[in-house]
């Protein structure tokens, strides 16, 4: 029998070092095809569907017209109102305040002039004012 024997001889230092620098180079690896691989993420740049301020569009109930205001910021609608709604349409056209307030809150919900629903009651005032915040909104969008 002559098998000769091999002793090898390892340092734990050079164990931890080996082994932290494997750790590091996958580590690094994966940081890689993360940043340049992902394209399913958005940028910032996606989210900006408005330019951010206040828009208006008008729309004539009767013989008066009435200034519908949208607050927008740079991806969200913050806020909708008639700027000169005074006692006397409120009093002669009842159904334009709850109009606008029903559907005011479904765009604050939803974000999105889809699928919003208002009753039959009031179809006819509800179109023409969904229209009006249609009309500022585009007014509002962001132009590539």
């Amino acid at each position: 029998m002559s098998s000769k024997t091999k002793i090898v001889v390892l340092h734990m230092k050079e164990i931890i070092y080996t082994t932290i620098f494997v750790v590091l180079g996958i580590l690094l690896l994966v940081l890689l095809a993360f940043m340049f691989l992902g394209k399913g993420e958005k940028s910032a740049s996606d989210d900006v569907k408005y330019v951010p301020g206040i828009y208006t569009s008008t729309v004539t109930i009767g013989s008066t017209d009435l200034e519908v205001e949208v607050s927008v910021d740079s991806s969200h609608i913050n806020a909708i109102r008639f700027s000169n709604l005074d006692e006397s349409i409120t009093t002669m056209y009842p159904l334009v305040q709850p109009a606008i307030e029903s559907i005011a809150e479904q765009i604050y919900e939803t974000q999105s002039l889809e699928n919003i629903t208002f009753s039959e009651d009031n179809a006819y005032t509800s179109q023409v004012i969904l229209n009006a915040i249609q009309d500022a909104l585009e007014k509002a969008e962001v132009s590539e």
